[in-house]
């Protein structure tokens, strides 16, 4: 797949150099040409039969090597999304449970301070940070903190949040 697709750009890229080249060349016989002339009148057929058609090779080539190298950086995304998909895992089963496995699965709740989100535990935003602090209930009722879109702790804060809540009725508590 990737010397298909590598083989339609080098043409381009090649054609790109070649119109530069002889647009280039273009350009300077047509200067050559002119500045041997004293009158304007003179000098015109330079100017039509080479400098222009050597400035619109120019601006060709150019465009030419951009679209070469455009097609040349999507064949090689293409190559790489290839090899991403192929090394996904080849039995059904297992690439459906570890899509449907849940990033985090601890009951307890933690925050870092200045943070914006709650987390589990085993989350990987806060896992092993040394500053991720227990979420305190009265933070969770005040709606302060929002929860976290990986490891979304909704259903364990619903649980303890009426741990908590049961806690805090207690006189004793």
């Amino acid at each position: 797949m990737r010397t298909a697709r590598l083989r339609t750009v080098h043409p381009v890229l090649w054609a790109g150099w070649a119109a530069l080249a002889t647009g280039a060349v273009l350009c300077v016989l047509g200067w050559y040409g002119i500045s041997g002339e004293r009158y304007a009148e003179r000098q015109l057929p330079y100017l039509a039969s080479c400098t222009v058609p050597g400035a619109a090779l120019i601006i060709a080539g150019a465009v030419l090597l951009t679209h070469g190298r455009n097609a040349l950086a999507a064949a090689r995304v293409e190559e790489l999304y290839g090899l991403l998909v192929a090394a996904e895992p080849a039995d059904a089963e297992e690439s459906g449970q570890a899509a449907a496995a849940p990033v985090a699965v601890s009951g307890d709740l933690l925050m870092v301070p200045g943070g914006t989100l709650w987390h589990r535990a085993d989350c990987p935003l806060v896992a092993g940070k040394p500053d991720a602090l227990p979420v305190d209930s009265r933070v969770l009722a005040g709606g302060e903190l929002d929860p976290c879109p990986i490891c979304e702790p909704a259903a364990a804060s619903d649980d303890r949040s009426s741990d908590h809540g049961d806690r805090s009725s207690d006189p004793g508590h």
